[in-house]
């Protein structure tokens, strides 16, 4: 199993338009530690072609990944 692959099933499963999960509720999710560059924006990125561990595992999820900014949180925003 992909490492991020728990945090997509977990979104999946969400219903809301939009919500923040912090750092540490997504590590307990993943079942280990996110890297120092999860503290970039880049490392959440939204891009089409992207090939980073976040982007292939949220590919097929309702919702886009950002870094809020300075926080330890990642917002969630359905796409559709």
């Amino acid at each position: 199993m992909a490492k991020f692959e728990p945090l997509a099933e977990y979104c999946r499963a969400q219903t809301l338009r939009e919500f923040d999960l912090s750092f540490h509720k997504i590590e307990a999710l993943i079942g280990e530690k996110l890297p120092p560059s999860a503290n970039r924006p880049q490392y959440w990125a939204n891009v089409v072609d992207g090939i980073g561990p976040v982007r292939s595992a949220m590919r097929h999820t309702p919702y886009e990944t950002f870094l809020v900014d300075g926080s330890k949180r990642v917002q969630f925003r359905r796409k559709f």
